[in-house]
């Protein structure tokens, strides 16, 4: 392996430099420079990663993280690598856990502590205009019709990391020096002068892929393969897609493509498909393959994925 440091877009990178009790300091660091004064964070706690619905009819929501501050704000942190159908939905879903969480027994006056819900995403929105396409941060709230806030407790942030073009010497905030370790930590042979602050050097000690034990190298190597593979999925299929989009017409085109990226998602994920299923995509039309694109990323096993049919 060349990389002197994880990649932080990898399952095991992101957990390992945010997501563990030792390097606590790093997430409250990074969040505080997305939050307002008012809501910054001095002390955080974790909690379980995965939310049962309050009946076993509900849906089960799994974080990347999950966590809650000494002053009472809930905070979920999704890393996201690929693009999918539906990433907006999936944040309002997920923000109605921490919410329903807050209920309390008996007399109640429904008052809530504020919720963030915060995408750090490898990929950028196709839907925004011309003047928001470049944009790093996007921070959505409810709105009244006079496009003033009408709730502020909460929130949620998108990062599409992929704008974020700033170079070492261009790093003057701490917020632009974070960013930067997302696109390029995997990238560095040394630590740059501006990344000398205490923080940075005790992320850049966690990530050192030659301080890993023999198991954490492995997984981390997983991690990185199953990364790079998606990668290269997602762009031969996005290829095809216009290949076959030119031959057969723009709308069959786009179709055949999302039917050749599930395909090879479901074969990363679970292994060789069985002819059933090989058939179910065949004849599967668009709404339906959307469905299953959306859920791959949260279902354990073939049978969960295709549990509606």
């Amino acid at each position: 392996m060349k990389e002197k440091y994880i990649n932080l877009f990898t399952d095991f990178g992101f957990k390992k430099a945010f997501g563990e009790e030792a390097s606590k300091e790093h997430l409250i660091s990074f969040l505080n420079t997305l939050l307002p004064e008012h809501h910054q964070i001095h002390e955080l706690q974790f909690c379980n990663n995965e939310y049962q619905g309050a009946t076993a009819l509900d849906r089960k929501a799994i974080f990347d993280l999950n966590c809650v501050s000494a002053t009472g704000e809930y905070f979920i942190v999704e890393l996201q690598k690929a693009k999918q159908n539906f990433l907006k939905d999936r944040s309002v879903f997920y923000s109605t856990f921490p919410i329903q969480q807050q209920a309390q027994r008996g007399d109640w006056d429904f008052r809530l502590s504020a919720v963030y819900t915060i995408g750090i995403l490898d990929f950028v929105f196709d839907d925004e205009d011309n003047a928001q396409r470049d944009e790093v941060i996007h921070r959505v709230q409810l709105k009244n019709q006079h496009h003033q806030v009408f709730y502020d407790k909460l929130t949620f942030i998108y990062l599409t990391l992929p704008n974020f073009r700033k170079t070492e010497d261009q790093l003057d905030t701490l917020q632009d020096k974070w960013f930067f370790l997302f696109r390029h930590l995997h990238e560095l042979d040394d630590i740059p002068p501006r990344l000398r602050e205490k923080v940075f050097l005790s992320l850049f000690e966690k990530a050192s892929i030659a301080r890993f034990e023999p198991e954490e190298r492995q997984a981390y190597e997983s991690s990185l393969k199953y990364y790079r593979d998606l990668k290269n999925v997602i762009d031969t299929a996005r290829e095809e897609g216009r290949e076959e989009g030119r031959e057969e017409g723009r709308e069959e085109g786009r179709e055949e493509g999302q039917r050749a990226l599930l395909h090879r998602l479901i074969t990363l994920k679970y292994g060789a498909l069985p002819e059933d299923i090989v058939l179910k995509l065949a004849q599967a039309d668009t709404v339906q393959l959307r469905r299953w694109s959306e859920r791959i990323l949260t279902a354990d096993t073939l049978a969960q994925l295709f549990a509606d049919q």
